[in-house]
Order: structure tokens, then sequence, then C-alpha cells
């Protein structure tokens, strides 16, 4: 393996093989949570930098494998993947910028008030996951190589384990009130609305979400410069 696929395998191993198992609460025990907080993001930190900079190496030289395409995808879904990947990039941003129970360090925000999902919490409890989700799905519907099935692949499983661990502790941690929140919210985007248990309130999220569109797009006119590819390039 390169040093692109050892990066992602730690990075995705801290997150689904420490974090989202009792591997997690034996360490919080030991040191406690403070200090765990602190050497996980160090961690993922050292992680992320070298995840993006092998990236960067690995995409720089044509020989490698992991560059071979395994499929070729059709011009028409650029434009599905452009809308899943600017609604997950904004939907990512706003839920980092409302606070909520499911966002760390929050864990017990809302949970005793009459609504406790508002925002964008009433469209998913968990935006920032499926922000990266939908952006992953995005750029694996117009990337064909095997990099792009290992990353966003890799990503999805993050959510999803992510997500399921997070629901565990919070309900661990204040059973009444997680249940109550879990009623009005859900896990998949729009089916606590689409169910009557919640409804959509854009004025709530308001510069939030103003805020996540504008990185969205800022990330677009950048991505040429950063990544190397322009953004909506066909």
């Amino acid at each position: 393996m390169n040093g692109f696929a050892w990066a992602l395998a730690g990075f995705v191993l801290i997150h689904v093989g420490v974090s989202a198992t009792g591997l997690r609460a034996a360490l919080v025990k030991r040191i406690g949570e403070g200090p765990y907080r602190g050497l996980f993001s160090l961690a993922s930190g050292a992680l992320l930098v070298w995840l993006i900079t092998s990236y960067g190496a690995m995409r720089g030289d044509p020989f490698d494998p992991l560059n071979h395409s395994l499929w070729a995808p059709p011009d028409w879904l650029r434009w599905p993947a452009y809308a899943l990947i600017l609604f997950g990039v904004s939907l990512a941003f706003a839920g980092l910028l409302t606070p909520g129970p499911t966002l760390a360090g929050f864990e017990k925000r809302g949970l005793a008030q009459a609504e406790p999902a508002k925002g964008v919490l009433r469209i998913t409890r968990h935006p920032f996951l499926w922000g990266v989700a939908l952006w992953a799905l995005g750029h694996a519907l117009v990337n064909g190589e095997r990099f792009a099935l290992m990353l966003f692949g890799a990503l999805g499983l993050m959510v999803v384990f992510g997500a399921r661990s997070i629901d565990r502790k919070g309900a661990a941690r204040d059973p009444e009130g997680w249940a109550k929140f879990e009623e009005a919210t859900s896990n998949v985007p729009f089916m606590a609305i689409t169910q009557g248990r919640n409804r959509l309130d854009l004025g709530e999220i308001s510069w939030r979400g103003l805020v996540g569109i504008a990185v969205a797009l800022l990330i677009a006119w950048l991505h040429g410069r950063i990544i190397g590819v322009e953004a909506f390039a066909t």
C-alpha cells in the first residue's frame, strides 16, 4: 500500500475502530474525557494532513495503480453530483454552526426544551455527518478511479458507524431526553419532516445556512487551485 492508502486506513480506524466502539469508553475511563478528546483531535489532525499530502502525491503520479479507472462516469451525472456536493457542504457547515446534542461539546444542548430539534437539526440530527456523506456520494458519481472508491467509500462507512455511535452514546447518557430528541428528528435527511414529526423552518437556519452556502461556493471557486481540477470541469 502507498502512503495514501495507509493514511486513509488509519483515519478510518481511529474513527470507526476507536471512537465508535467500546474502546473509546475504556480510554476515557483510563485517561479522562479531556485528555482523550485532545489526543484524538491531534491524531485525527495528523492523519488528515498525511491523507491530504499523500493524496496529492498519489494523484500526481500517473503510474500509481490507484489512478486507474474502474468505470467511466457518464456526462449527465455531473449535474446531480454538483447538487449533492453543494448541498452536502452547505449542510455540513450549517451543522457545525448549530449547537445541538450531536455536536461534540454540546451533548446536553436543547434536550430539555419543548422543541429539542431546531434549525438544520430539523432536517437531520446529524447534519455534519450527512453533509460529508452527500459530498462523498457526489464525488463518487463523477470519479471512476480506484482511489475514489476507497476514499468516498471509507467516508460513507465512517458516516454510518459515526451516526450509530453518537445515537447510542446519546441514549446512554440521557435516555429520556434523547428519546424525545430522536422522536422529533431523523437520521436520514428530511425523513422526520416527510413523516410529519417535524417541519422545515428556513428562518431558523438563517445565517448559518447562508454561511454554509458561501463556504460551498468558495470551495468550488478554489477547487482548481487546491485540487488541480476545476469544480465544474466537463
